[in-house]
């Protein structure tokens, strides 16, 4: 559950811009949507093309996450849920972007800006869906 005592909204507005920006330019300069689970089926996938660029950008996720957060001093967010709550989760969202032709991130960040009919459908109900875990979580707990 998100601590609003420690929410930061100005951090969220430059991660939210600094991600928008990366997505921008990864479109503009490269016509590379940035959606993560389209960089996983490439690397993951049958090698139809160089996969160096997707490794690339999961490096550079990880990287600049390491560095944001030794640069800024952030706290490690603590994890409540059970393991195999998590692992369920986890292969919901797997299954859930296999079928909905993409993942939150290409939806939500990509797609919407290229105003895509797929995303304009499929954010609202990631949002719809997000409310309605979190109210079955806050019941339960």
């Amino acid at each position: 559950m998100i601590n609003y005592a420690e929410f930061t909204p100005m951090n969220a507005l430059m991660g939210g811009a600094l991600i928008g920006c990366s997505a921008f330019l990864l479109l503009y300069l490269n016509g590379r949507i940035s959606g993560i689970s389209g960089i996983a089926s490439r690397i993951l996938g049958k090698p139809t093309e160089s996969t160096a660029p997707s490794w690339l950008f999961i490096f550079g996720l990880i990287t600049g996450s390491a560095l944001a957060s030794n640069i800024f001093s952030l706290p490690v967010p603590k994890i409540d849920n059970s393991w195999p709550l998590i692992i369920a989760s986890g292969l919901l969202v797997g299954f859930g972007s296999v079928y909905g032709s993409g993942c939150t991130s290409g939806h939500g960040v990509c797609g919407l800006a290229r105003l895509s009919k797929r995303s304009l459908v499929s954010v609202p109900i990631f949002m719809l869906a997000a409310v309605i875990s979190y109210y079955l979580l806050s019941v339960v707990s």
